[in-house]
């Protein structure tokens, strides 16, 4: 997934920061990410950074890469105490580009994606980041979307059968389900638990997604990449959370790949995570195992509609779907 700045692009973006109040003259432009989603870049210029981020080049998939979405999202939960950048502008498609955008505040800290820092090494300081990591998740769960102008951002009735039904969509082929997804998502679709509460969820909150303040005790700095929250079940963005964390003496999936470096042995169990995310909030964890089977179908259905795709060489690796799908089918008893 590539998309390159030519001098009408950089031109333009210095005229919006100028005009916006925001930069004087052209910055300097580097990458940041790994370009598996949407696109991010830091602008730097006189001692000051911003970021911006837009899509992807189209064509997307239908409801994919709402940044303005985002953007709106991150305007309501600063406001609200939670450890997100602050938003500065957004564009239109036309303005730069032939898609929208925003410009954020550029956060110091530290994306955890290989090793552990040096601040964390310490099996003590571990369990301060894993409980910290958690903490952020149960701060989103705890905002009251009507407070925050977030009422219409989602419907959470409903919202578990609707979701499984809108993944089964990506593997269903001639009206029914592609056979290696069948037996997992029969069991899904058998199961469907109602909904335990309605909150802001996150949808893709991992350890990738977070940056840390330097130094101890841990502190988020900024949850990163909200392109795919909704108003939905808090109990599935909590699946995901504990998904997307390798577990002792198991093979990792390809998610839990992205933190097998950083989870070490002073890190929380997930029964202690758990138990913490229950102890704050009173949202229902009996059906964790329903959750934790669609979190893992999920990122099967999505990493096998990527890999058909073809635009990302990252996604070409066809052991990545049976990997979800084992896990998934554990979860499930089957």
């Amino acid at each position: 997934m590539s998309w390159d700045w030519d001098d009408a692009s950089r031109a333009k973006l210095a005229e919006f920061l100028a005009r916006h109040g925001l930069m004087d003259g052209m910055p300097q432009i580097t990458p940041i990410g790994d370009g598996h989603s949407n696109l991010t870049y830091r602008l730097t210029r006189g001692g000051r950074a911003l970021v911006l981020r837009r899509p992807p080049p189209p064509p997307l998939p239908p409801g994919a890469h709402d940044v303005l979405r985002e953007a709106r999202l991150l305007s309501a939960l600063g406001p609200a105490g939670l450890a997100v950048p602050r938003i500065f502008a957004t564009g239109a498609a036309g303005d730069l580009f032939d898609v929208p955008f925003y410009l954020m505040d550029y956060v110091e800290g530290t994306v955890i994606t290989g090793a552990m820092p040096a601040d964390f090494v310490a099996p003590a300081a571990q369990r301060e980041l894993g409980e910290a990591f958690v903490d952020g998740l149960i701060a989103l769960h705890r905002i009251d979307p009507a407070t925050v102008g977030l009422a219409d951002f989602g419907r959470p009735e409903g919202f578990n059968a609707r979701h499984l039904k809108r993944i089964a969509g990506l593997v269903t082929e001639a009206g029914a389900i592609r056979p290696e997804f069948a037996e997992v998502h029969g069991w899904l679709a058998a199961n469907v638990p109602a909904e335990t509460g309605a909150a802001i969820i996150h949808n893709d909150y991992r350890l990738g997604n977070v940056m840390w303040a330097k130094g101890r005790p841990a502190r988020l700095a900024a949850i990163l990449d909200w392109e795919l929250a909704a108003l939905g079940d808090p109990v599935m963005d909590f699946a995901y959370l504990l998904g997307s964390l390798p577990e002792g003496g198991r093979s990792n999936t390809p998610v839990q790949d992205f933190a097998s470096e950083a989870y070490g042995p002073g890190f929380p169990s997930r029964a202690e995570l758990v138990a913490r995310y229950a102890a704050a909030l009173p949202y229902d964890t009996s059906a964790l195992d329903w959750f934790m089977a669609f979190v893992h179908w999920k990122l099967a259905t999505l990493y096998d509609y990527s890999r058909r795709r073809g635009a990302d060489p990252y996604y070409a690796d066809e052991t990545q779907v049976p990997r979800f799908l084992a896990e998934a089918r554990r979860f499930t008893g089957l």
